[in-house]
């Protein structure tokens, strides 16, 4: 059985079938569309795009990869590592973001230079997309579409969590991230254990909260039946042969049948309008892997 990931395609589909929390915003609920946007997340991004008002945005984070015009928009740098004088030199009058931008001090650098700031908080739930949709519509004065793209989400959220109800058995599970070559495991708090949560599936890291190494002892006692990762870091490591090569993995029972899911980064973690659809592919590809 060939690496289970979710195609362009596909992701292409649940967007263009969405267009047919508590905000902690540091503005009036009643600010006026912004003129010159700035988008510090790859799901407030996707969200701009979907409700038509790409032509207000003038810059964005280098997480904004979806969909693929969003890569041609200017950069301000990594979501977690900005600069104030990089955003500020593209004169934005709004910034979007969520609670994991920062530096703190460069948001309040912007703040005093006047440029309105509202942020998501993060918190790897639905409650968190639908607050995005909301900002994204508030911001760019799209209230009346906003409204209309949440009903579509709200429709594909319930159609994937019955979906998910109706099973009669949750795969065990475990999420590596290695983007950066070194490997770690997913614990308890993070956006990959609510994913796995929503898709039905069981997270075999629950001794922590956030991630931590990769560890031979670790797998063998967790004993994952299917490992999650991103394409990206799949490519980080060098192919899917190279990550089956890990001597981590191979006292797991994945190992045995090479259970692996992959998906792309922000599809996957990005807690954005593709939700439902990371959601269901999660599900079904799992399931898959343990019938």
């Amino acid at each position: 059985m060939s690496t289970a990931s979710i195609s362009r395609r596909q992701g292409l589909q649940w967007l263009g079938a969405a267009v047919a929390g508590t905000a902690l915003a540091q503005t009036a609920a009643a600010a006026p569309g912004a003129k010159r946007l700035v988008s510090l997340s790859g799901a407030l991004t996707e969200v701009v795009y979907l409700l038509n008002a790409q032509n207000l945005l003038v810059g964005t984070d280098t997480t904004s990869l979806f969909p693929e015009a969003a890569q041609k928009t200017a950069k301000v740098g990594y979501v977690r590592q900005l600069s104030a004088e990089g955003l500020l030199s593209l004169k934005p009058d709004a910034v979007i973001a969520t609670s994991e931008a920062g530096p703190p001090v460069v948001l309040d650098q912007i703040r005093q230079a006047g440029v309105r700031v509202s942020l998501v908080a993060a918190r790897h739930n639905w409650a968190e997309v639908q607050e995005k949709v909301k900002v994204v519509g508030r911001e760019t004065g799209r209230m009346a579409e906003a409204d209309q793209l949440l009903a579509q989400l709200e429709a594909q959220w319930s159609s994937v969590q019955a979906q998910v109800a109706k099973a009669q058995r949750k795969p065990r599970v475990l999420f590596v991230l290695s983007h950066s070559g070194s490997p770690q495991v997913a614990g308890k708090g993070t956006a990959a254990n609510a994913l796995i949560q929503y898709a039905g599936c069981v997270n075999v890291i629950d001794q922590f909260d956030g991630y931590k190494p990769l560890t031979a002892e670790a797998m063998a006692s967790a004993a994952p039946e299917v490992i999650i990762n991103t394409t990206q870091g799949i490519e980080a490591l060098g192919g899917e042969a190279a990550f089956w090569t890990r001597p981590e993995l191979a006292l797991t029972p994945a190992y045995a049948k090479k259970a692996l899911v992959t998906l792309e980064a922000s599809h996957l973690l990005g807690f954005g309008p593709r939700l439902p659809s990371a959601v269901q592919a999660l599900h079904m590809r799992a399931l898959q892997w343990v019938a």
